[in-house]
């Protein structure tokens, strides 16, 4: 006779399934391809005609913007913005505060470790509007970037009593912060596309699989409270 099943095992959600799939494990695959190559000292044939058509299209304009996203999108603006969010959610949960600051701080200090493992030349495509210096791969401004919005994002309901109303709002302009950054650095020609690509990829996961482990108890319960009611009643059963 087979033995029960057990019953008190719950059932995965729908959103932490997506989490896992799309949220760290695809992107750890494409960065894995990459840094393969990029280890390999093979080059990808459509990175310097992709940068050098954005350069002979670029006007006065378009690179001054991307010298003002490069100063925005670098630890000089983005870091102490970081630490008064911290001090926020601190102040009004300790949990949050924690996942934030692994979430973020995290993200910077990988991408130390990548850059030093793989040390990738920066590309020397045309004279460079601003000087960078250390490995290319991958972008630390892109992969910043992508972490301090998807925490944000995540953290919203800490932000606002009115998380439905503010997430999707805060999302798209996340988004388009994060690839306006990205662009600004192969526009300023400092890092290849693949740099910015995987810079993006690792920071995304790596917030995710922090939102994983660190998830704070509130957002437990709110993420329960959209769960279907066959669902909430099965989980009150095993409470």
């Amino acid at each position: 006779m087979l033995p029960p099943l057990n019953s008190s095992a719950r059932p995965v959600r729908p959103a932490a399934l997506i989490r896992l799939l799309l949220g760290i494990l695809l992107p750890l695959i494409v960065v894995g391809v990459l840094g393969e190559d990029v280890l390999e000292q093979q080059r990808f044939a459509f990175e310097s005609p992709l940068m050098l058509w954005l350069h002979a299209h670029s006007t006065p304009a378009l690179d001054h913007l991307a010298v003002v996203l490069a100063y925005v999108g670098g630890y000089q603006v983005i870091a102490p913005i970081s630490a008064v969010l911290l001090l926020l959610f601190w102040w009004r949960s300790h949990q949050a505060a924690r996942f934030f600051a692994v979430a973020v701080l995290g993200a910077a200090l990988l991408n130390g470790v990548m850059k030093f493992a793989f040390h990738r030349p920066r590309p020397e495509l045309w004279p460079r509007l601003m000087q960078e210096h250390g490995a290319s791969f991958p972008s630390g401004h892109s992969m910043y970037s992508a972490a301090f919005v998807t925490a944000l994002i995540l953290l919203v309901p800490h932000l606002s009593s009115r998380p439905s109303r503010f997430r999707w709002p805060a999302t798209i302009l996340g988004l388009l912060f994060t690839l306006l950054v990205g662009w600004s650095r192969v526009d300023l020609g400092v890092h290849y596309p693949t740099d910015v690509l995987a810079g993006w990829l690792t920071g995304v996961a790596w917030v995710f699989g922090t939102y994983g482990l660190l998830r704070p108890a509130s957002l437990r319960v709110a993420e329960r409270q959209h769960e279907p009611a066959s669902r909430k009643g099965t989980a009150s059963q095993e409470a």
